[in-house]
């Protein structure tokens, strides 16, 4: 719903229908519309994390760490339907988040979970050019990744062409 129309386009009644329950059913468990969708947050949060996860095990057996570094900026990308779904998601919550707290506060929890796996990467890697900060450069990709993405969904680049950004942005990197 929130992916076709927006946020404000959602109501609990809508939901109660999709998920086949009443709406009082809705009502008892979120009381709001608002927490409903703090809630759906949380759990899409959680969702692309494990389907992310179950994508990258098997490269990360692969002892390829490039290779994996690649995949998590990839997965970033709208290269399914579900990805794209995700993150027109992502972006109408995130521009939510600037005027209310309690999405902010999904958005903000804890450390920056990606950005330290793709700097741990960039370490593990090594043969980092001299004068390359892992830290920042992890912060310059996964945030140029969201936007490039972002590109995609609207048309203005290419699949190939943000997976090439990509590329030269790693080799960039590294020596």
């Amino acid at each position: 719903m929130a992916a076709g129309r927006g946020l404000e386009a959602v109501s609990m009644r809508e939901v109660a229908a999709e998920a086949g329950v009443s709406l009082r059913v809705v009502q008892y468990y979120f009381g709001s519309k608002h927490r409903l969708l703090v809630e759906a947050l949380r759990m899409l949060h959680e969702e692309n994390d494990r389907r992310a996860r179950a994508r990258m095990s098997g490269l990360h057996e692969a002892g390829d760490l490039r290779a994996v570094l690649r995949a998590v900026l990839i997965e970033f990308l709208p290269l399914d339907g579900q990805r794209a779904m995700a993150l027109r998601v992502f972006t109408a919550y995130f521009v939510r988040s600037l005027a209310d707290p309690a999405m902010a506060e999904v958005f903000l929890h804890g450390e920056q979970a990606v950005e330290s796996l793709v700097a741990d990467l960039i370490r593990g890697i090594g043969a980092v050019r001299p004068g390359v900060d892992p830290a920042r450069e992890a912060d310059l990709l996964v945030s140029g990744v969201t936007g490039l993405g972002m590109d995609v969904l609207h048309g203005r680049r290419t699949m190939a062409d943000v997976q090439a950004t990509i590329d030269y942005h790693l080799d960039r990197v590294f020596s």
